[in-house]
């Protein structure tokens, strides 16, 4: 094992001094201590949990297209996952191609359906 240079802190040098104290069995034992610890320090820092993003607001367009919509608020709510949106946003698209909906209700239906999700996404970052 290569220990650090001795001027590492006080920290260090007591550290390093408690090591060259130990036996060959109990060296391996506070090795394979510090490895745990180091371990667990990055499990931690890996699930702490990632900054709440904000959406990036695209103004709407006057004349807009459902796809196009969907595409600009996907780009909006870029934090969201589009698997859970995917059933809802089908049913307002089918609501228009195959049902006759006026556009601009989808998208309005579309546009709540987003802000409705990111509320629940910011709901679950509080919990």
């Amino acid at each position: 094992m290569q220990l650090p240079p001795s001027g590492g802190g006080p920290s260090v040098r007591h550290l390093v001094r408690i090591y060259r104290a130990l036996g060959p069995v109990d060296r391996s034992a506070l090795i394979a201590f510090a490895q745990f610890l180091a371990s667990r320090a990055q499990e931690e820092e890996d699930s702490s949990p990632s900054p709440v993003l904000a959406p990036d607001p695209i103004a709407r367009p006057a004349q807009e297209t459902v796809v196009a919509a969907i595409k600009r608020l996907s780009r909006s709510y870029h934090m969201l996952d589009r698997a859970e949106l995917l059933n809802e946003t089908s049913s307002l698209m089918a609501s228009h191609v195959l049902g006759g909906k006026d556009a601009h209700a989808v998208i309005d239906e579309i546009e709540a359906l987003f802000a409705r999700h990111y509320s629940r996404y910011l709901q679950d970052r509080e919990a």
